[in-house]
């Protein structure tokens, strides 16, 4: 096992002093302090969570002379959530939960979310010295000298865009100005650097002509038309069998979705039964619109480019919904941007009926650069199960096939699906699937250890992923859940899987990809930790730009990722190797003080280690992470 050396860091003599102490209160305590479901740390390390928090406190008072953003922990994003309570027996379940018998879900739906621009009291014309074209009308600013005067302090002295490609496109409005500004306000260029970056590094973005032909609905989907028509042939010759007579209009419709049967654009009819007991038909009340707060704003590129510089093989974006990409939605169409570094990309989309799901594969193919496209029949959101996506497919078979040969039909690419092992808790569909999926003609198949209704409350159930691997064969499968150490991947693998898909333990520690392949446990010290995030903040800077609308928006993104991270405990601290994914941190000092902070579940604490990478949080800034850790309750 490979232990990197801790330095002392930023809390002196008086960190050391209360680390003897919580030495001593261990030690007098006894060295049994194992608690159901907590981590085991050594005994010197744990502490109280009125130590702990006080210990923070005092050394950020003191290493700040005051709190840097002047706002106390509730008027930045609310308290540190509740400690875990343990699993309850069946009597106790009864009388706990909300007053309206509902289970407790694992996100802050009611969080508030705050707009981008909010942040902006006055933002710059983008006239640029030229004769602005909505005169008085413009709500913009276009005296530069009085713009500069009201604009937010710079965060720092270089400008992370301007020192890598010789430029800053956000010129006077850039949170780093003054590094490319002259005092006469005008922007600076490197001209060498500009010369060597002179291609756009991101891939796949939506060009203004296809999003106003998408708009239009003027874009051509050929081999969609081919397939959607033999699809509509067949339906209507299966009416016709099946009735002894001509059916036209609505009711040819509606009798085609009861009984007609699946099939192979280029195959006869299947006259079998579906392998798993279907739901019906989607009917109106099934389409579901998604609230705005549910709709995804932007990919976060910049993190899969951190984990691309641990060693990930394979990226994949965040799901996107098809008929938002067949829009033109900008917000929807940020999910499928590529970075050069991503040498095997995918993108993952959502829908529930073949003709939006086979225009959008089209789509997809004539107009980004992919390695694959993956369907999402995973998603456990309620919003997109009742409206048919998601894991909805699961039970929903011949939709789920017309789906997949339609898909198949239109792309250049290999066709991939994500899967979980069923919809209830106790009722395993995905053996029964996945022999289906390979006729099908799924190139790869990704299979989540848990079922809908389980979400991250309970282990992952690797030994149905080993009996669904040798089923899926030669069809290569990969197997997802609860891998947080090599250790935990070494075993997964002994399964027989292909391959496999890291999600939260990737958030928790991204350095996993490292261990796996080097096979140790990584002892990475605090300051290496910090530097991760300076990555990932210069990244966010070149992805959502760096001007106050970025820096928030990198720091949003930043504080999500913190709300699983501090999730980690230092591989120096466990009494017992590795840290398993389903056991909460207690509370605990660290060799350092950045250490200790890192380890704070405190919103708040969050916001002070962002504001040490972007500088302070605006005056009316508010943030609550989306997930509430649901897999610690």
């Amino acid at each position: 096992m490979h232990l990197c050396v801790s330095e002392k860091g930023q809390g002196g003599k008086a960190f050391e002093g209360v680390m003897e102490k919580a030495a001593a209160e261990a030690t007098e305590k006894g060295t049994n302090v194992a608690v159901k479901g907590e981590a085991a740390i050594r005994p010197e390390f744990l502490t109280t969570k009125e130590k702990f928090h006080g210990f923070i406190d005092s050394e950020w008072r003191g290493s700040k002379g005051e709190k840097a953003s002047g706002q106390d922990t509730k008027e930045v994003g609310g308290e540190e959530p509740e400690a875990k309570k343990l699993k309850l027996d069946t009597e106790e379940k009864s009388t706990q939960g909300k007053p309206d018998g509902k289970r407790l879900r694992g996100q802050n739906k009611s969080r508030p979310h705050t707009k981008p621009t909010t942040y902006d009291e006055k933002r710059l014309c983008l006239s640029d010295n030229r004769e602005c074209p909505f005169g008085d009308k413009c709500h913009f600013e276009h005296d530069v000298a009085q713009y500069m005067a009201c604009k937010p302090a710079d965060i720092g002295q270089s400008c992370y865009l301007y020192d890598t490609f010789g430029k800053c496109t956000y010129g006077l409005s850039c949170r780093f100005a003054k590094a490319h500004t002259t005092s006469d306000f005008k922007t600076m260029e490197n001209t060498d650097l500009v010369k060597t970056h002179d291609r756009n590094p991101v891939k796949n973005s939506l060009s203004k002509d296809l999003q106003n032909r998408l708009r239009k609905r003027s874009v051509a989907f050929k081999k969609s038309e081919e397939y959607l028509k033999t699809l509509s042939n067949n339906r209507n010759k299966t009416a016709q069998q099946g009735n002894g007579m001509c059916v036209s209009g609505f009711a040819s419709w509606f009798a085609a979705i009861f009984s007609c049967f699946l099939f192979n654009e280029l195959q006869a009819i299947l006259d079998k039964q579906p392998p798993v007991k279907t739901v019906g038909p989607l009917t109106d009340v099934d389409i579901i619109k998604l609230r705005f707060c549910e709709k995804k704003q932007c990919g976060n590129l910049p993190f899969r480019r951190v984990c691309k510089r641990f060693g990930v093989d394979i990226t994949c974006g965040e799901m996107a919904m098809c008929t938002n990409l067949l829009q033109g939605q900008q917000s929807e169409w940020a999910l499928l941007k590529r970075h050069e570094s991503e040498d095997l990309f995918g993108v993952q989309v959502e829908g529930c009926f073949p003709d939006t799901m086979t225009r959008c594969a089209e789509l997809i193919n004539n107009n980004t650069d992919v390695d694959f496209v993956d369907i999402n029949s995973g998603c456990p959101i309620e919003l997109v199960y009742k409206k048919g996506g998601g894991c909805g497919l699961m039970t929903r078979t011949r939709k789920f096939e017309q789906i997949v040969k339609g898909m198949n039909y239109v792309l250049d690419v290999p066709l991939t699906v994500k899967i979980r092992t069923g919809v209830q808790e106790k009722s395993n569909v995905a053996h029964k699937l996945i022999p289906e999926m390979k006729n099908w003609g799924v190139s790869m198949i990704t299979l989540h250890g848990r079922s809908r209704e389980q979400r991250y409350t309970k282990l992952a159930d690797w030994d149905y992923i080993s009996s669904c691997s040798k089923l899926a064969n030669p069809v290569p499968l990969f197997g997802n859940g609860d891998i947080l150490s090599y250790e935990d991947a070494m075993k997964a693998r002994e399964t027989g899987v292909s391959g496999l898909m890291i999600a939260r333990g990737a958030l928790i520690k991204p350095w996993i990809f490292t261990e796996i392949k080097e096979s140790r446990h990584w002892d990475i010290s605090s300051s290496e930790r910090l530097d991760i995030l300076k990555d990932f903040t210069n990244f966010g800077l070149e992805h959502w730009g760096c001007d106050t609308r970025g820096v928030e928006k990198t720091r949003t993104f930043m504080l999500e990722w913190l709300s699983f991270m501090c999730r980690y405990i230092p591989v120096g601290l466990l009494e017992r190797v590795p840290q398993k994914i389903n056991e909460r941190p207690p509370y605990y000092m660290g060799r350092n003080y950045l250490e200790t902070l890192m380890a704070s579940q405190n919103v708040g604490d969050w916001v002070r280690i962002s504001e040490m990478l972007l500088g302070p949080v605006p005056k009316n800034f508010i943030f609550l992470p989306k997930h509430k850790a649901n897999s610690y309750k």
